[in-house]
């Protein structure tokens, strides 16, 4: 035998001395072997805190979007003003006097509407709270930091329409109802 596994000698045993694992045991866990910290079964329920910075981003990557595409859907506007501007000098077809309804914006004036409409973005977005978030809009799995605030505000409605008051200190929650029973 080797490694000191199994009998020493199969002699008188009656086997042949091979050793083979049981596949039907299966072996306990040992709960929080290795790890650091306590087990997070003696803590109570701790509520998922939304990173501010990250919501922040989000809201102004949101912003930035809405002026990317204001800024191309006016340089598409400029590309067919001049197809058409050079579709009538082929044509020739233009008076002295007229002139046209529609004029190419300069990169220049694109700069300045669309810094306009990131300041207007900006506003709107500080009057709703700074959160950006549309109201009853469904959040996907992945918006892990919206969920938690959405999560947030509806623990704190539902504890105003309990009358339920969370103690700041302790993070305990009472019942105004309970508290007299109790007395």
């Amino acid at each position: 035998m080797s490694s000191n596994v199994g009998l020493t000698t199969p002699r008188g045993s009656g086997t042949s001395g091979y050793v083979q694992r049981n596949s039907a045991f299966i072996k306990p866990r040992a709960a929080g072997y290795g790890a650091p910290y306590p087990p997070p079964s003696s803590g109570g329920f701790k509520q998922r805190l939304p990173d501010k910075q990250i919501l922040e981003h989000d809201r102004l990557r949101a912003i930035e979007v809405q002026v990317m595409e204001e800024r191309e859907r006016l340089e598409e506007e400029n590309e067919r003003i001049e197809e058409e501007v050079s579709k009538k000098k082929k044509k020739n077809d233009k008076e002295e006097g007229e002139e046209d309804e529609e004029r190419v914006l300069t990169e220049e004036e694109i700069d300045e509407r669309c810094e306009l409409l990131r300041q207007r973005l900006l506003k709107e977005g500080e009057s709703r709270g700074g959160n950006g978030q549309v109201k009853g809009k469904a959040l996907k799995r992945y918006q892990v930091h919206e969920l938690a605030e959405a999560k947030i505000e509806e623990s704190e409605r539902l504890r105003k329409a309990l009358g339920i008051k969370e103690d700041k200190d302790t993070g305990e929650i009472s019942s105004k109802k309970w508290e007299r029973r109790r007395d």
